[in-house]
């Protein structure tokens, strides 16, 4: 990863260069703004920019601007740093896009911390996929070669001397497990495993704990304090990767962990209040602990910082000049974006009817200003512990109502499918029948129909002369509907064999076919001069005899459609269409209007009087069936008295 420190402070480009190299990143420091545009365009995107705001050159918004106007840049960890931390300089560097925003003096571990903590969350982690193993243990010696142990396993280490930093290591880098010493120079190993325990962030990592007490007692201490296993630090280094060995593989699931932010991470604190003294005894109580404060001088100042900061925890004097702490807290509490975060009313007032109207306000708390100030600083840490237990309890009925609702949705999946299938074989049987059906009636239908057609054209012929003129036009009507009965019973056999018949794709030329089927309607009409252009080149993968069927209706209507046309015109070409590639059959005839169009492929379905354009209404639904059978589609595009195109594809696009 990449890191660029911009400050005209050669000790803090020095302190926070070594700092951040000691991380692992490659650091580029440079003491302008100038220089920072330049490093800009230097090799990779930077993963981490950390900017001072007042620079010799210019302002160092100016360059975070910049950043965020590069898409290279878009997922840049930007942290900015100044002496100037009026409320209105924080809201305008964050307003501008900065992650982050810290005031000078600062402490380097704080702003480490918090920088590995924005990476992580960023996703910018280790491409280094080795197990990370935390040692913590104040001895030199003992962790230099512990730790060449450890490296040699294949194991990547991170190490810290005192348990604070080790509690701070894991929050930002939440090893695989933890190795504990356990006497610390500030505290037990016992204790850091008990606060590790707490954290539910970082619970559920294996500790194993190291002593170089021989009695029987520490091993007992250690395993009462949490720890999952426990090593004599005159044991062999083989026996502790042994330990480890067994920790890892045994290691559970972590539940929601990684969504939840440690305890022992950088903390962010606002504190409210007019009195510059009570500020800054705040700030002091809380430095040194992981916590960096922002301090606001009245609850305006306090609500525009929160509408672009967020924070863990806000501690809020009751009596300010202006808006008074519990209406800056009913508003904060009215806000979703600020509601859940812990707030701690603080007040001289230590009176009963002060607590009581400061908690019906809305505050989780209430804090008066004679106590010690460590009463405030524990008082912000149970805080956080209440917000993190709830945010894990958040997480996990969101995880269980997560995984209730892709249950539901599988089984409604699955029992939708089920719903499709059952209805495809139930449809597929009812077709089945239906065409067995309408086979069936239309051949009993034909030899009746037969013998009426014959038998009143032989009754035309033989006896037409014996019919007055009502007689005549009686006779000529039954033979003309018999004719048309026929036609009709024809077309429906038709359409029942392209449902029952065999699909077999083969190269089919196109426009040979097409040319067989235009000359056949030329013979049938030779007096009457089409044009008819046909695009040379056509195939397609195709049932022939289907095919055929296809073009002899769709040419078919062409041919009918354009017979009252002066100059009537017939084009076949291949077309790009929004359903693709596509054969279009075009004339210049009658047309119809395209808000029929859905309509014109429906058997019986009719756009125009028998008298006008005689036909059955079964010719365009038998296009229909093709191009289905094929895996195609089929539509029509058309205006009235301009003609009608057919368009149709002979397999899904």
């Amino acid at each position: 990863m990449r890191a660029l420190v911009v400050d005209d402070s050669l000790t803090v480009r020095m302190d926070l260069s070594e700092a951040l190299a000691a991380e692992g990143l490659d650091v580029v420091s440079r003491a302008s703004l100038a220089d920072g545009h330049a490093a800009l365009s230097e090799g990779a995107p930077f993963d981490l920019v950390l900017l001072d705001v007042v620079l010799p050159d210019g302002d160092g918004v100016t360059l975070l601007e910049e950043l965020r106007s590069r898409p290279e840049h878009a997922r840049t960890i930007v942290m900015l740093l100044s002496t100037e931390v009026e409320v209105r300089d924080r809201v305008r560097g964050l307003a501008r896009g900065a992650d982050e925003y810290l005031g000078k003096p600062y402490d380097v571990s704080f702003v480490v911390a918090r920088a590995k903590e924005l990476l992580r969350k960023g996703g910018a982690m280790c491409a280094d996929d080795r197990p990370l193993l935390l040692v913590i243990d104040d001895s030199v010696t003992f962790r230099a070669q512990l730790t060449a142990a450890l490296a040699a396993a294949q194991y990547r280490v991170a190490e810290a001397e005192t348990g604070e930093a080790g509690l701070r290591l894991a929050a930002t880098n939440r090893p695989a497990a933890i190795i504990v010493d356990g006497m610390l120079p500030d505290t037990s190993g016992a204790e850091i495993v008990r606060r590790l325990r707490l954290d539910a962030a970082l619970r559920s990592i294996p500790c194993l704990m190291l002593t170089g007490s021989t009695g029987s007692g520490a091993e007992v201490q250690a395993l009462e304090a949490g720890a999952d296993d426990f090593v004599r630090k005159t044991d062999d280094l083989n026996v502790v990767l042994a330990r480890l060995e067994v920790l890892l593989r045994n290691r559970g699931q972590e539940v929601a962990a990684l969504e939840t932010e440690s305890l022992a991470a950088p903390k962010k604190v606002l504190a409210v209040d007019d009195s510059a003294t009570y500020l800054q005894e705040t700030v002091d109580a809380l430095a040194g602990s992981g916590f960096e404060v922002i301090t606001a001088r009245s609850g305006i100042e306090a609500l525009e910082l929160l509408a672009v900061q967020k924070v863990d925890c806000i501690l809020l004097d009751v009596e300010m000049v202006g808006m008074n702490g519990r209406e800056v807290c009913r508003r904060v509490k009215a806000n979703p974006t600020t509601r859940d975060t812990p707030l701690i009313l603080v007040t001289a007032d230590a009176s009963r009817e002060a607590m009581s109207a400061g908690l019906s306000a809305g505050a989780d708390d209430f804090v008066v200003k004679s106590s010690e100030l460590q009463v405030l600083r524990a008082r912000v840490l149970a805080q956080l512990r209440r917000k993190q237990l709830e945010d894990q309890r958040r997480h996990v009925r969101e995880a269980l109502v997560r995984r209730e609702l892709e249950a539901a949705e599988a089984k409604a999946a699955r029992e939708l499918a089920e719903a499709k299938a059952e209805l495809v074989l139930e449809l597929e049987r009812k077709n089945k029948e239906l065409e067995a059906f309408s086979y069936s009636v239309s051949h009993d239908l034909r030899a009746p129909l037969r013998g009426i057609m014959g038998f009143m054209r032989a009754l035309i012929e033989d006896s037409g002369h014996l019919l007055d003129a009502t007689g005549r036009e009686h006779a000529d009507r039954v033979e003309a509907a018999a004719i048309r009965m026929n036609q009709l019973i024809d077309d429906l056999l038709a359409l029942s064999r392209i449902g029952r018949s065999e699909l077999r794709r083969t190269k089919t030329d196109v426009t040979g076919l097409v040319r067989v089927v235009v000359q056949e309607l030329k013979n049938r009409e030779p007096n009457r001069q089409v044009e008819v252009e046909i695009e040379e080149g056509l195939e397609a993968s195709a049932d022939a005899q289907l095919l055929r069927v296809l073009f002899e209706n769709v040419l078919g209507n062409a041919w009918k459609f354009t017979g009252k046309v002066a100059a009537p015109r017939i084009t076949v070409r291949r077309e790009d269409t929004p359903h693709g590639r596509a054969i279009v059959v075009r004339d210049n005839g009658a047309g119809f209007d395209a808000k029929h169009a859905n309509k014109l492929f429906t058997p019986f379905q009719r756009l125009h009087r028998a008298d006008e354009f005689p036909g059955t209404g079964i010719g365009l639904a038998t296009v229909h069936r093709v191009a289905e059978r094929h895996g195609g589609k089929v539509w029509a595009e058309s205006e009235v008295g301009k003609g009608t195109a057919i368009l149709f594809t002979l397999e899904q696009t």
